[in-house]
């Protein structure tokens, strides 16, 4: 399962080095607005652009690919997942278990005077720190 993710993964990150490079070479669509206004070009400023050329398929070609690559290494990821033996289903239970407890072990009770001094701010309101 490992090697499909690598192989999609090199599929996505080349079409998206493509996308990025086609997109930087097309031909922008308020490049002419300016043109328009002196020289004989005014449809161009809010009317059609035409059919789409060779650089807008390309574009929309790879960004179809660059989805359905992302897509499937989510599915791949998440199915990886679900078949570790260690891995639960969220963050939360994969975290670090508490160390458990030494059996014979008994953890320390509080003394008369800590359960006294620390019972009196909660009723009086005032805050004493403790030595």
């Amino acid at each position: 399962m490992q090697i499909w993710m690598n192989i999609v993964l090199a599929i996505q990150l080349i079409t998206a080095i493509a996308m990025i490079g086609l997109v930087l070479i097309q031909h922008g669509k308020g490049a002419d607005m300016g043109a328009s206004f002196g020289s004989g070009a005014s449809g161009s400023l809010f009317g059609a652009t035409g059919s789409a050329n060779f650089l807008s398929r390309s574009t929309a070609a790879c960004a179809t690919v660059f989805f359905v690559c992302t897509l499937a290494l989510a599915y791949l990821s998440s199915n990886t997942a679900s078949r570790a033996p260690d891995a639960g289903g969220s963050i939360f239970e994969r975290a670090i278990p508490t160390a458990p407890a030494v059996e014979g072990s008994v953890p320390a009770a509080p003394s008369a005077s800590e359960a006294a001094s620390s019972a009196a701010p909660a009723a009086s309101g005032a805050v004493i720190p403790k030595p």
